[in-house]
């Protein structure tokens, strides 16, 4: 094995494997080491928003994400306990409208999206790895990656090591980038089902009744993939053997008669619960290191932006290492300042969110009602949602302010 490459890429998932295939199809010596020998189902990271779609193309990727089953949704409905199914569906939002020749979101499901990156990575001519365990990262002027691969330890220089690890990054750790999270704000669990062929695959939805809110994405044949978002206080509602059935039975609700369709469906993967919050990096370079993706933070996936996010960090990246020979930290200034905005909007967006759509009891209910009422009659106050959809750049500064806040949730 080569002992240099220019560059080493730690985590082969989606955002590590999209940026190895593009460098390499421009002619980058790339190594990108994976510790898994096989994509699991992790619960997250399957649907991309339309102006993620954008970046997916910007990078020459759609295409090989279309072929691979990637699955266009092109309509939306918000259901809720404060007015009928009727009154709901007379609001359903084109989801073609956010960005030129993209029809919708498109979602895929993430073991299959993660390897046909990978693969798409080794075909391009990146060197790749599987089953490689990364021992030791050693940032600075002389940056190396020591790991074992089959029981032999290796050490790779390189002039960048690209920290595509995830969560518990530990090139985020060794390069002594700190990570900033928020308090929890709900429980999130997660399941993909199959069977449900009577939901209609163009149409994704969200909803709240009595103490549940459920998000339902719709994967392309028979499957959905949902989410749905429970209090605190509610830790094990899910757990235990039966658990996935009751995460079924929970969609059994009078404001989405569709819901039905999900509860007589079969679960095709694990159910995972976690908590939902934001976290975020004040910097994602240092030196011979840059972040992307989850490693350099994540925002609160209520609104379901990894994705979309990890494409944008992907592309910038790829621009700032094809245009110049400068890779030191200061040369991904402009990616760090992006990034630090973008992630600032987005967070304000998914507090929002999880305000109107993940709190329950009588106050929160009529909020809701409130809110909804107030929106038919001023768009703006759902502004938040077009930068969930179009970016959070496609809106002026001022929606992203306390203010803005307080008047769309009334001060709450």
């Amino acid at each position: 094995m080569a002992d240099f490459h220019e560059v080493v890429i730690v985590g082969g998932g989606i955002g590590g494997s999209a940026l190895a295939a593009v460098l390499a199809r421009a002619g980058r010596d790339v190594l990108l080491l994976e510790q898994t020998e096989v994509f699991e189902d992790r619960v997250r990271g399957e649907w991309i928003a339309p102006w993620g779609v954008v970046e997916t193309q910007r990078l020459g990727l759609f295409d090989t994400l279309k072929t691979a089953g990637g699955h266009h949704i092109g309509r939306h409905i918000t259901y809720d306990e404060t007015r009928t199914p009727e009154e709901a569906e007379a609001r359903t939002l084109p989801l073609g409208m956010f960005a030129a020749d993209v029809p919708g979101p498109l979602a895929i499901g993430n073991p299959h999206h993660s390897q046909t990156l990978f693969d798409a990575a080794t075909a391009a001519g990146a060197k790749t790895l599987r089953g490689a365990l990364v021992t030791a990262v050693s940032p600075g002027a002389e940056p190396s990656v020591t790991f074992l691969h089959g029981e032999v330890e290796h050490t790779v220089r390189c002039r960048l090591i690209v920290g595509a690890d995830g969560r518990s990054s530990k090139v985020r750790e060794t390069a002594g980038i700190t990570l900033h999270q928020d308090k929890p704000h709900h429980w999130f669990a997660g399941m993909l089902v199959e069977g449900a062929g009577g939901w209609d695959q163009d149409l994704q939805a969200i909803g709240t009744e009595d103490d549940f809110a459920f998000l339902a994405f719709p994967q392309g044949g028979d499957k959905v993939r949902l989410y749905g978002s429970y209090a605190l206080d509610q830790k094990g509602r899910f757990g235990g053997p039966e658990g996935q059935r009751r995460f079924l039975e929970a969609f059994r609700l009078n404001c989405c008669p569709a819901g039905e369709t999900i509860a007589a469906g079969t679960p095709a993967g694990p159910m995972l619960s976690y908590f939902n919050n934001d976290s975020w990096t004040d910097t994602q370079a240092a030196p011979g290191v840059v972040l992307v993706g989850d490693a350099a933070g994540w925002n609160d996936p209520i609104v379901g932006l990894g994705l979309s996010i990890t494409y944008r960090d992907v592309r910038t990246v790829r621009d700032v290492l094809l245009s110049g020979d400068d890779w030191s930290p200061a040369a991904f200034g402009a990616y760090g300042e992006e990034r630090a905005e973008r992630m600032r909007r987005l967070r304000f967006a998914a507090g929002i969110t999880s305000v109107i759509d993940a709190e329950f009891g009588p106050e929160a209910k009529a909020r809701r009602r409130s809110y909804f009422e107030r929106t038919d009659a001023d768009p703006s106050l759902g502004a938040h949602g077009f930068a969930v959809m179009a970016g959070p750049e496609a809106l002026p500064a001022e929606i992203f302010t306390p203010q803005h806040r307080a008047r769309v949730l009334e001060g709450a």
